[in-house]
């Protein structure tokens, strides 16, 4: 007779609950998330996504994970706050994949960061001819090494053995695995027309008033009053490349060395985002970088390019399409390496399955963007055997054209029936619609959001009166009428990447959107031959350069103008009020966080127990503006900041300005202090697109503005770019959002795919025409967004 089991009591625990989560904006926040689902959260920018997905769940998850190590490695690591939350229960091991860019070390490439890489080497150390060595004879990070000398044996009377030993490695030696030899522009060095005396040097810092000028004057080697163009091949060789040499100078002894070598050590080899702005802007001028001439760019060493399967080098195979690649690996059929092949095999195709088979591996990590990046990352965790952890993504489908979004879906499904449970930030509403379970958070932004409006299923979801059920089946109409072009920009024979010999002519004083897959060649054709500059203004998504005591009020030059109201109102100087000035409080130096450096593991923040993270001097605090100390105001949020200085006491019209360019843009709700390290990537897109709006560039080119944005937010998005064209610029954007595409004036599809099936324009003309037609993928996911 058939009877059913009682259900064991460890399937029981089959939900993770959240009891007042407090972390952030997030107002004692409760949910239940059933595990082994996939679950979306979302809600407009700001409204506490990321505090409860990222800063409460998977922060107490690692804390967790981090504690089950032995004291002694604990000692190494840092300790991580407990979040601000009364219960939770039923975590899982969590998987952060997000969308931070890869690093951009230039040894690391697609094909280390995957395993791909790593499988290669073995496999042409087998079976590549000539045999040149094991693995690491292929590894472009490994240097050959030669060493001899004796062993002492101590075996009666036998003392010493010669030995030698040597370590083959797949390094170039000229490029040491670069790929890139670095030159140095010399006549960004000095005018050679004046002499030193009349200031021929042009590197900052080094002027003829202070020490550099008293060491050059009186080394002796050359005369200070010659024009440098004349000087003898010796004295030339002195100026730019002697070695440290001993000298006295009125009496101090002190060392002279060449040029060259003092500004490499000064500035060359430091992190090139660490200099201060004006000495950046010289290293990048005077810095070229070419192509070894020795290993042509491809990093590896004569041997391990020499040595060959079916005629092709590591080299030649990394540089191919990975898509390509897939095929070449599959008709290699050898018995020795069979186990080896399939899983070759396996991770390549996983690369095109996610939609990323248009890379290379040999293509530098640091080139991604943020969303090929999280996909690279992806595929690690795929080919994982563990399951029952919980994997938490960023925006999966940041920089992803409607097409790829079915792909990116299959993905995040197969990692669920795996077994795993899947959390999910996002505001595409083709993600939300395969959610098991949705939580959406608001109703507003920062202090007007942080809590739960609504938690259920997608269908109960649409009926809710929330903003995102409001907003989730919104569909943008194609305009009846266009704007007419003013102009046009002409691109012709354009090959950068994958674009094969395009010519195009971009509309000028309208919306243009560039759209196709991604890997068509969106971004080669638009950042490689509209090149920001004379009158053309770039923004996009790459990280704002600013250090972690960056925030908004600094990067949009607000501060200038609230310093000075405070100063003029308080009788003191503008400068106590910076926290990187006079004003800082003296122990954490303004930065209100005191940071201890792990060697070997990340760094960890402690508040600053003197001013409790305020960052100033007690006594600043004194002074006040409209009844508000600086911390206060930098504690506001952008819309409470633009009221404040709008009327009254406070008022002023200088910062009034950059608050109300930051409130267009769709960042009302960032608070004035919020160090710009804490930004997503859309929102430094936009922080960047406020600062230019004052700028007097005619193009506007902009990199998928909607990465990031609600449903809601969009609508006024597109509001702003039509204030932009009204007021006589020409906007380019690089889009796949809809919503952008059904609004242009003109559309240029790129592809019909990615790599070398893309590089082609498929399609120019009106979105109307667009939808007409259906001829492109574009066009058909446009015509059933529209309804047409």
């Amino acid at each position: 007779m058939a009877h059913t089991l009682a259900p064991h009591l460890a399937d029981s625990h089959d939900l993770i609950r959240v009891h007042g989560a407090r972390v952030n904006n997030l107002k004692d926040v409760s949910v239940e998330i059933p595990k082994r689902r996939l679950t979306v959260f979302t809600g407009i920018s700001g409204s506490g996504k990321s505090s409860l997905v990222f800063g409460t769940i998977a922060a107490e998850s690692q804390r967790l994970i981090n504690e089950t190590y032995s004291a002694f490695v604990q000692g190494f690591m840092p300790t991580l706050a407990r979040p601000e939350v009364d219960v939770l229960d039923g975590l899982t091991t969590a998987i952060i994949v997000d969308q931070q860019r890869m690093g951009a070390d230039p040894r690391s490439t697609v094909g280390t960061a995957t395993d791909a890489h790593a499988m290669l080497r073995i496999l042409f150390s087998r079976l590549g001819t000539p045999h040149i060595g094991p693995p690491s004879a292929y590894s472009f990070n490994t240097a050959s090494v030669r060493a001899s000398g004796a062993i002492t044996v101590e075996r009666g009377a036998q003392k010493a053995v010669k030995a030698t030993y040597t370590r083959t490695g797949g390094m170039c030696p000229r490029c040491e695995g670069r790929g890139s030899v670095t030159d140095i522009d010399l006549t960004q060095l000095y005018d050679d027309t004046k002499s030193l005396n009349e200031g021929a040097l042009t590197i900052p810092g080094y002027s003829m008033d202070g020490w550099y000028g008293r060491i050059f004057k009186g080394s002796g080697f050359f005369d200070p009053d010659k024009p440098i163009r004349r000087y003898t091949k010796r004295e030339l060789h002195d100026l730019l490349h002697k070695e440290p040499t001993k000298i006295k100078v009125e009496g101090i002894n002190l060392t002279y060395e060449g040029l060259i070598p003092k500004i490499q050590k000064s500035m060359l080899s430091k992190d090139v985002d660490a200099l201060q702005p004006h000495v950046r802007a010289f290293v990048e001028r005077a810095m070229t970088f070419s192509v070894c001439p020795e290993c042509d760019g491809t990093r590896l060493s004569e041997g391990a390019r020499s040595s060959k399967i079916e005629g092709l080098s590591i080299a030649d195979v990394c540089a191919m399409q990975i898509s390509d690649l897939a095929d070449w690996v599959r008709a290699l059929s050898e018995p020795t390496v069979a186990p080896l092949l399939t899983a070759l095999r396996q991770s390549l195709d996983s690369f095109t399955e996610i939609g990323l088979g248009y890379l290379a591996l040999d293509r530098p990590a640091g080139t991604l963007s943020g969303g090929e990046a999280q996909r690279v990352k992806m595929i690690r965790h795929l080919g994982s055997s563990l399951t029952d952890v919980t994997y938490v993504f960023d925006e999966p489908t940041t920089g992803l054209h409607p097409h790829d979004i079915q792909r990116m879906n299959d993905l995040l499904l197969r990692l669920r029936d795996k077994g795993n449970t899947v959390l999910v930030v996002e505001h595409k509403p083709q993600v939300i619609a395969i959610a098991d379970h949705v939580v959406d958070l608001g109703p507003g932004a920062g202090t007007a959001g942080g809590a739960v409006c609504f938690e259920g299923e997608v269908a109960k979801l649409r009926g809710s009166d929330t903003v995102t059920g409001r907003h989730l089946d919104d569909r943008a109409a194609v305009k009846d009428t266009v704007r007419t072009p003013t102009g046009r920009l002409e691109i012709r024979g354009a090959t950068t990447h994958n674009l094969q010999n395009v010519d195009v002519d971009i509309p000028l004083g309208v919306l243009t959107v560039v759209t196709g897959v991604a890997g068509s060649g969106k971004s080669s054709l638009i950042h490689g031959s509209v090149p920001a500059g004379e009158g053309v203004i770039s923004v996009d998504q790459a990280p704002i350069r600013g250090s972690r005591r960056s925030n908004p009020a600094t990067y949009t030059g607000l501060l200038d103008p609230i310093r000075k109201a405070f100063a003029k109102a308080n009788g003191v100087k503008p400068a106590l009020f910076s926290a990187n000035s006079e004003g800082a409080c003296p122990t954490c130096n303004g930065a209100g966080v005191v940071y201890t450096d792990l060697a070997m593991m990340a760094g960890v923040a402690t508040t600053c127990e003197e001013c409790e993270g305020r960052r100033f001097q007690a006594a600043v605090l004194d002074h006040h503006l409209g009844g508000r100390d600086i911390t206060e105001v930098l504690a506001m949020s952008v819309a409470e900041a633009e009221e404040f200085f709008g009327g009254g006491e406070a008022h002023t019209p200088a910062a009034q300005r950059i608050l109300g360019r930051l409130v267009d843009v769709g960042l009302g709700y960032l608070t004035l202090g919020q160090p710009l390290t804490t930004l997503s990537g859309g929102e430094r897109q936009r922080l960047k697109l406020a600062t230019h709006m004052a700028d007097k560039g005619g193009v506007y080119v902009l990199d998928e503005p909607t990465a990031g944005l609600h449903l809601a937010d969009v609508a006024q998005l597109l509001g702003l770019l039509d204030r932009l064209v009204d007021s006589g610029k020409s906007v380019i954007v690089v889009e796949h959002h809809p919503a952008v595409m059904a609004h242009a004036d003109w559309i240029i599809d790129l592809g019909p795919g990615a790599g070398h099936d893309g590089g082609r324009i498929v399609y120019e003309g009106t979105p109307a025409d667009l939808v007409a037609a259906r001829s492109t993928l574009t066009g058909e996911h446009l015509a059933a967004y529209v309804g047409a």
